[in-house]
């Protein structure tokens, strides 16, 4: 099976953006981001010293998805990724701990994780994996790259309004979990 170059470029793309952006926001506000680390009790103390690793990981995936050979590579190890943080959640969630951070939001905003964070991880972690396919032997033309630009801006914005929509609307997986 082999993937359309625009569709590949377009979910290159997208979460580049997404693997960047969450850098961002983990090294604007790295002490912020070491505390929630911490607050999930998975890992030892002397490994949540390292939590400067995880936004270099996620620099590292996103100039990966950007660079031709390195995409399938970058898009499996964006899938572990994605993994990992669905199943510490899935971990803390099973704990009682719907309290905890999610540490996914920007600095300085504080959400409770939530069952429809780890669906929403498993989700793109299963798209991430089309990223990954062999790619047809086909120039990208200019209608393509407006379509992927355009593509990409989209959802984003849509990506941001979804997330914002179901951190209102179902604060601490009430509605998931049957809670009035």
């Amino acid at each position: 099976m082999t993937l359309d170059p625009a569709l590949g470029a377009l979910l290159a793309g997208c979460f580049a953006l997404l693997f960047a952006s969450a850098a961002l926001h983990k090294l604007i506000g790295l002490p912020r981001f070491r505390a929630v680390l911490e607050a999930y009790q998975l890992f030892p103390a002397p490994v949540v010293r390292f939590a400067g690793v995880v936004p270099v990981v996620e620099l590292a995936l996103a100039l990966g998805l950007l660079g031709g050979a390195l995409r399938p590579p970058a898009a499996l190890a964006g899938m572990v990724l994605l993994g990992a943080y669905a199943a510490a959640i899935g971990i803390n969630l099973q704990r009682g701990r719907f309290d905890l951070a999610c540490g996914c939001s920007a600095a300085g905003e504080r959400r409770p994780i939530a069952p429809w964070m780890l669906w929403r991880n498993l989700l793109l972690a299963a798209l991430l994996c089309a990223a990954a396919l062999p790619l047809k032997a086909r120039p990208l033309l200019a209608t393509d790259y407006l379509t992927v630009s355009a593509g990409v801006a989209i959802a984003a914005l849509l990506y941001a309004s979804i997330d914002r929509l179901l951190g209102q609307l179902l604060p601490r997986g009430q509605l998931l979990r049957g809670a009035p």
